[in-house]
C-alpha cells in the first residue's frame, strides 16, 4: 500500500509537488527529458539545481521558458489545448489520466472565478510552459508511485496580495481559494503565496484525508520554492506504511421510524463516507408502540463529527443523536493490483499480528463488475479467482 503524507507547512506549489516526488522517485533523468516527451523542446527547458533551505540540502527543478527568455510572451493556452499536447505526449496511460483530471480542476476553478465557460478560459499563470511541465511531470511520477491513500497536513498558504494575469489579489487567490474548499487551511505569518492554484490543484486531485493516523516513514523526499523565507520554504512528502494501531474514533447514532428506506441507501451513505465517515451500518430494532424501525451507527474521526451530525439531520427525519468516544484496533492492510483470467482487480492484503501471516480477499465491487459483463453469478467469479490465486502462490 503506497501511502503518501504530505506536509504543506510552508504551502504546495507546481515545482514543489515535482521537486519532492521527483526525489521520492529518484526520476531526475526522466524529468530533465521531459520537454521533449511533451513535444515542448523548443519551448521549455528543465533545469534541476542543488539548493540549501535552512540547512537542509535538496534538488529545486525550475523550468526554464525559452520563449520567454528570449523576450517574447508565452502564449495562452486554451484547455483544449493543453489537453491536445497531454495527449500527445510519450508518457503512460496513467499520467495522462492524471495530468488531464489536474488540468480540468483547474479549468473548473477559474471558470467559476470569472464566470466563464470552461472551453473559453484562458489559462494564463497555470497554462504558462512551467505549470504545463509542473503538472505532467507530477502526474508520471504519481503514476509511478501509484498512490492508494494520502494525507496532509494543515496548508499554510501565505498571506498579503500577488499579482497576478488579472491584476493584483489577495492570497489565497480566488481560484486557489476554491481549489482548497474543504482543506484545513492557515495564512501563518509570511506575506507571500506560498500556496497557488497548481499546487493546489494537485493536492485537490490527491484527495487526502487531513486526520493523520500513526505512520511509518519509509523515504522522504524534499521540493524546495524559489523564495527564501524565515522557514525552510520546502514541501516535505513522505512514502509511509500503516501499521497496527490503537485509534480512538467517535460513534454517532440515531434511531429513525418515520422515513422510506429508500432514502438511506448508496446517495445518503455515500455522502456520509464525503464528510468523513469511516464506517456505517444500520441494526433492524423494534422501537416505542411497536414500530419497526432502524439505529444508523457512523464511526468517524472526532474532527468530522460535527458535519457528519449535521448531514444526518438534513438528510434523515432524525431529530436527536447519540455520540461517544470508542478505541480501535486496526491491522496493517494493502489494495493491490492483481492480474487474474478476468483481467485486474484490486485485492485486499491484511497482516495479521506478528506480522506472519496474510490473508487477502479480492474487492466485491471488481468481482460484481466482472459477474455482470461474463453474465454469471458473483459467486462463480469469486471462486474462479480465489482458486487461480491460489494457484499461483503454489
Amino acid at each position: 500500500m503506497s501511502i503518501l503524507k504530505i506536509e504543506a507547512f510552508s504551502g504546495l506549489s507546481g515545482d514543489m509537488f515535482l521537486g519532492a516526488l521527483t526525489s521520492l522517485c529518484d526520476m531526475y533523468e526522466e524529468i530533465q527529458g521531459l520537454p521533449e516527451r511533451l513535444g515542448l523542446a523548443e519551448e521549455a527547458e528543465v533545469i534541476i539545481h542543488e539548493v540549501n533551505k535552512k540547512g537542509i540540502v535538496c534538488h529545486h527543478i525550475r523550468i526554464s521558458d525559452k520563449t520567454r527568455d528570449k523576450g517574447h510572451s508565452h502564449p495562452h493556452r486554451h484547455l483544449s489545448h493543453i489537453q491536445r499536447i497531454i495527449e500527445n505526449a510519450a508518457i503512460s496511460e496513467g499520467a495522462k489520466q492524471i495530468a488531464g483530471k489536474i488540468f480540468l480542476l483547474l479549468g473548473e476553478a477559474e471558470s467559476q472565478v470569472h464566470g466563464i465557460p470552461i472551453e473559453k478560459i484562458h489559462f494564463h499563470e497555470v497554462g504558462a510552459i512551467d505549470s504545463i511541465m509542473d503538472i505532467v511531470g507530477t502526474s508520471i511520477l504519481l503514476d509511478k508511485l501509484e498512490i492508494t491513500k494520502t494525507y496532509c497536513t494543515t496548508v499554510n498558504t501565505g498571506s498579503g496580495f500577488v499579482n497576478t494575469a488579472h491584476g493584483r489579489l489577495p492570497v489565497p487567490t480566488p481560484a486557489t481559494k476554491i481549489l482548497l474548499m474543504g482543506c484545513p487551511t492557515a495564512s501563518g505569518e509570511i506575506e507571500s503565496e506560498l500556496t497557488t492554484p497548481t499546487g493546489a490543484a494537485i493536492l485537490k486531485y490527491l484527495d487526502p484525508d487531513f486526520n493523520i493516523p500513526a505512520l511509518i516513514d519509509e523515504k522522504i523526499g524534499h521540493g524546495p520554492g524559489e523564495k527564501e523565507f524565515e522557514i525552510p520554504n520546502i514541501l516535505r512528502i513522505s512514502l509511509c506504511k500503516a501499521g497496527t494501531s490503537n485509534d480512538r474514533i467517535t460513534v454517532l447514532q440515531t434511531n429513525i421510524d418515520d422515513m422510506s428506506g429508500e432514502y438511506l441507501g448508496t446517495e445518503f451513505q455515500d455522502k456520509l463516507f464525503r464528510m468523513g465517515a469511516l464506517d456505517l451500518y444500520f441494526e433492524q430494532v423494534i422501537m416505542k408502540r411497536g414500530r419497526p424501525g432502524v439505529v444508523l451507527n457512523v464511526l468517524t474521526r472526532k474532527e468530522n463529527a460535527d458535519r457528519i451530525a449535521d448531514c444526518i439531520f438534513g438528510h434523515t427525519t432524525s431529530i436527536g443523536i447519540r455520540y461517544f468516544e470508542a478505541g480501535r484496533y486496526e491491522l496493517e492492510r494493502e489494495i493491490k493490483e492483481v492480474d487474474t483470467l478476468y483481467g485486474k482487480i484490486r485485492l485486499k492484503e491484511t497482516l495479521l499480528p506478528g506480522n506472519t501471516q496474510k490473508r487477502s480477499k479480492p474487492e466485491s465491487r471488481d468481482i460484481f463488475r466482472i459477474a455482470e459483463q461474463e453474465n454469471k453469478s458473483s459467486l462463480y467469479i469469486l471462486n474462479q479467482i480465489q482458486n487461480s490465486i491460489k494457484n499461483e502462490n503454489h
